[in-house]
């Protein structure tokens, strides 16, 4: 095994560590633990899904050690998703966390909520961008390049199965992963009464300059 860190596709042994990454950057980029004491809650919200339905577009970057620093996950056909999520991903997660009886009241419950409310992500304005993504880095791997690889390889599957653009939502407060997605061309989407989120969205292409930056 090399101990070069490189990006590659996702493999089933890479779970725990994508679990753990998507943890330890789960609020606002920064170690989730003490919101949620339930450790598998945000992998099941913001990971699992997407290695169960589409592992063919998860891809981690490999510290070199057969570790997982970071990722970048999603999926092509965003209204597909919702489906699958709601027919076939809750059935496998809702004897753990089952649908709430009353309005959230902590951090966990609203996680909960979200959970059962898949059709939150189809929103009109965001249909000329069908795919959307999640990508998160450790603190140690950020700065480095490694986002950047990691967006164009996911950025040059997509393309490749003919989806023409990509959005992401994230937390407005995240100033830091704002101006990375600005630097990777990025542009905000307007949605209505967004909440706490910015929704950014992009073409799929890739031009000459991108690969280059990407190495």
């Amino acid at each position: 095994m090399s101990d070069q860190p490189t990006v590659r596709p996702y493999h089933r042994r890479d779970r725990d560590g994508v679990a753990d990454v998507c943890v330890r950057t789960a609020d606002n980029g920064g170690d989730s633990r003490h919101l949620y004491p339930d450790q598998q809650l945000m992998p099941t919200l913001f990971a699992a899904p997407y290695c169960h339905f589409e592992p063919e577009l998860a891809f981690v970057l490999d510290d070199g050690r057969g570790g997982v620093g970071g990722y970048i996950l999603g999926t092509a056909d965003t209204e597909r998703f919702v489906r699958d999520w709601r027919d076939r991903w809750l059935p496998l997660v809702a004897d753990r966390y089952p649908a709430p009886e009353r309005p959230p009241r902590t951090p966990t419950e609203e996680m909960i909520a979200l959970l059962h409310r898949p059709e939150r992500m189809i929103l009109p304005e965001l249909q000329p961008y069908p795919a959307h993504l999640h990508i998160d880095l450790l603190p140690d791997w950020q700065r480095r390049g490694y986002g950047r690889r990691l967006m164009h390889t996911f950025l040059t599957a997509l393309h490749a199965r003919g989806v023409p653009a990509v959005h992401l939502g994230m937390v407005t407060a995240n100033t830091a992963a704002r101006a990375f997605y600005d630097r990777l061309g990025f542009h905000p989407v307007a949605v209505p009464d967004p909440g706490p989120l910015t929704y950014l969205g992009r073409s799929t292409a890739v031009d000459a300059a991108d690969a280059a930056e990407a190495g």
